[in-house]
């Protein structure tokens, strides 16, 4: 089977420099983090939805062979199933790691936003954040996405999951949250000192006692400095309390309508769009907002995927903590193969963002949802029941983001963030074109993306330095051929049960 061709793009990264640099720098923040958390009362649980599960279990016994009739989630209901499940070889090396965080604050952004005098929260919507915080805000499913993030294959950017490979395009990012997936790239400078940048982008006071060069600032500075320090919504609380409370509580001071601005869209930032595994923020972003006439011509949603993507593997391997935008990474696994506490409200939402349709139960121990019972349900699914084309018949498809990034839906592309590249192997999943999927040979796929999260001990631009992929993104990247004489997916099947089930 002919496959596309390795294509290489250029690198012309100081990486021995880099290298060099990259522990002082990762050990540095997780210093002044630490140092930090004992006065910021927002710099600890505030911003972390956490789930109070225990983890996997420290080693796993091979998943029965035999037809097993299991009783499993599907859409909100309870149903037994009959199946014969794939074994795939997964190695599951974020399994008995504990507690899994996500450092997303969804709540306190809602309400904040909400709280803006209006021209400001005109301005930011015309940035393309709109639709994403007209989204009443939900429970993370914590035990769903640790198991999807231990099925993450890096090589491949893709979950290996029982029925084949599946990724989220920038189909589910568009239609799902109605962030841009058109525009331009997010690629502009980076710094090794942001120091001026901060003063006179944000304000003078959050420099205060800090020693140069500054490279990155506490997410809980940003809300203190509003007045918000420590804001949290209770296990208890209802979303209209926690509002009233942080109407209450928003005090802008004296400062110009462009930097409170600012502000809020560094918070979003760095606690939804481009949360990490820190509580703190890289200062590259504040860069961005820098001429808030032109935050709205980037292309937000491609570079949110680019930055879960790149951060997906090493939640995987290390952490108990996961970065990245993961509210969509669960409803997109809601979407596709519904299971977990995630259920959709009749008549509700039929409009872009598809992201305000669902519901999460608030804690999985009303369900005895554990992270076990969701590795079985998930190892057992009906393959039929999977939804490859959720967005087929949608009303909305006029929608600005989804009109817009129509276009790329069936196109090869690297999505770019800054010093990250990462790959969209579209090639992979093509089945949610509505296509039979053909066989692939995976490893031949090779792999094209680099990210680059570390400091640097000089300016770069990113522009210049990604020349090449920014020139590939411009052009719209690859158009996925579709092979028009399959009559179904089961040569590609069969390679991928050879390959992973061994």
């Amino acid at each position: 089977m002919k496959t596309r061709g390795k294509r290489t793009v250029l690198r012309t990264r100081r990486q021995l420099e880099e290298e060099e640099g990259a522990r002082e720098e990762m050990i540095a923040e997780e210093e002044e983090e630490t140092a930090a958390a004992g006065t910021d009362g927002d710099s600890g649980l505030e911003g972390e939805i956490s789930g109070d599960y225990e983890g996997g279990d420290e080693t796993e016994a091979e998943a029965p062979r035999c037809p097993k009739e299991l009783d499993v989630h599907i859409g909100g209901r309870r149903v037994l199933i009959n199946v014969y499940p794939l074994v795939v070889n997964v190695n599951l090396t974020a399994r008995g790691k504990g507690r899994m965080r996500s450092r997303v604050t969804w709540d306190l952004c809602w309400a904040w936003y909400r709280v803006l005098p209006e021209a400001q929260q005109t301005r930011i919507a015309r940035m393309g954040f709109e639709h994403l915080l007209s989204v009443r805000t939900f429970h993370v499913d914590v035990p769903y996405l640790e198991v999807l993030r231990e099925r993450w294959e890096e090589d491949y950017k893709a979950f290996i999951m029982p029925w084949g490979h599946m990724i989220p395009t920038l189909e589910d990012v568009a239609y799902l949250t109605g962030l841009p997936v058109q525009g331009e790239p997010v690629v502009r400078q980076e710094r090794s000192d942001y120091h001026d940048d901060i003063v006179e982008l944000l304000e003078p006071e959050f420099m205060a006692g800090r020693r140069r060069p500054i490279r990155s600032i506490l997410l809980g500075s940003l809300s203190e400095a509003v007045g918000l320090r420590g804001r949290r919504r209770g296990p208890l609380e209802m979303l209209e309390e926690f509002y009233t409370g942080v109407r209450g509580a928003l005090d802008l001071g004296d400062r110009s309508e462009e930097r409170s601005v600012r502000i809020f869209v560094a918070y979003l930032f760095g606690r939804l769009l481009f949360a990490t595994q820190s509580s703190q923020m890289n200062c590259k972003f504040v860069l961005l907002l820098r001429d808030l006439t032109q935050v709205g011509r980037y292309a937000w949603g491609t570079a949110m995927l680019g930055h879960l993507f790149s951060l997906l593997p090493s939640s995987s391997r290390r952490s108990q903590s996961t970065g990245g935008f993961t509210p969509f990474l669960q409803i997109w696994g809601y979407t596709r193969f519904p299971m977990g506490r995630g259920t959709q409200v009749e008549g509700r939402q039929t409009m872009v963002p598809l992201m305000a349709r669902w519901e999460v139960a608030p804690d999985p121990r009303v369900m005895d949802w554990r992270v076990e019972d969701v590795r079985a349900a998930l190892d057992h699914y009906p393959h039929d029941q999977v939804v490859w084309t959720p967005y087929a018949g949608e009303v909305d498809a006029s929608h600005p983001a989804v009109a817009a990034g129509h276009p790329l839906f069936d196109h090869h592309l690297l999505l770019l963030c800054l010093g990250t590249c990462e790959v969209l192997y579209l090639e992979l999943v093509v089945r949610t074109l509505g296509w039979h999927q053909p066989a692939v040979e995976v490893p031949s796929l090779g792999r094209e993306g680099h990210s680059h999260r570390w400091f640097f001990t000089e300016d770069r631009d990113w522009s210049e330095e990604h020349g090449t992929t920014v020139t590939y993104w411009q052009e719209g990247g690859e158009q996925v051929l579709r092979q028009t004489n399959l009559e179904d997916s089961a040569a590609y099947l069969e390679g991928y049960r050879a390959h992973y089930a061994g």
